[in-house]
């Protein structure tokens, strides 16, 4: 009996003495540790913007100095107006906004038809089908400018609009993520409609385009600002200085101007506020896309 009492005592009196984790403690140490890493990571990304931004505001004499100085004595426009005037720039961007914004509209119509077909029309190979689609995202671009350079020649597309939007509306990453969403999307919807009456273009078109916004509008964005960038292709297929697309002109412009750093450095952050201006003004969307089709909620 004696032995039987202790044996209590001696766990309970262990128990008191261990310490509890402190869970609090450790996320709090883990929030910091993530706060400073983020911080570290934002000053790496900012610093050469910054820097191209005090460097295009300097006279050309100051841009060469040394020592290399942040401040200039003085700021001037004098690199932004004379790239403005010196160049096409107008032309350019009507150019850029002209072709990114007929390869969101098509990409979108085109993937999101895909998409809605492999997600909710059965038909015989529909698996093979689409892993064929996504075997395309492993094929590097460069591999195909020869045949797509080809077959803009022989239908006479070289030097025109359609020459660059034409080989950039086919994307198998937009299919993929339109996919996705669609099969989060209730079929109880589609049941319902299809009881109605409804056919699969009304379905699709009536339905699932608007239920599945956020995703679009995530997909379209990011077509446009990969097309705005895009410069290897619109430099092969165009020749024509007014045909020229935003990147293609300003690398036009910064071999005329030669090592002049302080319009080279105005020239691309003309080229980058745009696509800026477009990531400010729908990042929510963006953010809404991804998260739906992540299955992420936000």
């Amino acid at each position: 009996m004696a032995i039987q009492s202790v044996q209590p005592a001696v766990s309970k009196e262990n128990s008191t003495t261990r310490q509890p984790y402190d869970y609090r403690r450790a996320n709090k140490l883990a929030y910091w540790a993530s706060f400073v890493l983020l911080v570290l990571l934002a000053l790496l990304w900012i610093l050469p913007l910054l820097w191209a931004i005090d460097t295009s505001l300097k006279p050309e004499t100051e841009t060469t100095t040394i020592p290399i100085t942040w401040l200039s004595s003085h700021f001037t426009l004098d690199a932004f107006t004379s790239t403005l005037a010196n160049s096409q720039m107008w032309r350019w961007y009507f150019n850029s906004t002209l072709t990114s914004g007929l390869i969101s509209l098509l990409t979108i119509f085109l993937a999101s038809l895909a998409a809605f077909a492999f997600s909710r029309i059965p038909f015989r190979g529909n698996r093979i089908v689409f892993w064929v689609i996504l075997a395309g995202i492993m094929v590097p671009g460069q591999i195909l400018i020869v045949p797509l350079f080809t077959e803009m020649q022989s239908f006479g597309l070289v030097d025109t609009y359609w020459g660059i939007i034409l080989p950039q509306i086919a994307s198998p990453v937009a299919v993929f993520i339109l996919k996705q969403y669609f099969d989060g999307i209730p079929a109880e919807f589609e049941e319902a409609a299809l009881l109605d009456g409804a056919s699969r273009l009304n379905i699709y078109w009536r339905i699932w385009m608007p239920l599945a916004r956020p995703a679009l509008a995530a997909v379209a964005i990011f077509t446009f600002v990969i097309s705005w960038n895009n410069f290897l292709w619109p430099f092969i297929v165009i020749s024509n200085n007014n045909m020229m697309t935003l990147p293609v002109g300003l690398a036009t412009v910064q071999t005329s101007f030669g090592i002049r750093y302080a319009q080279i450095m105005a020239t691309a952050l003309l080229g980058g506020i745009p696509v800026l201006i477009v990531f400010l003004c729908f990042q929510k969307q963006i953010v809404q896309g991804i998260a739906g089709t992540t299955g992420l909620k936000g």
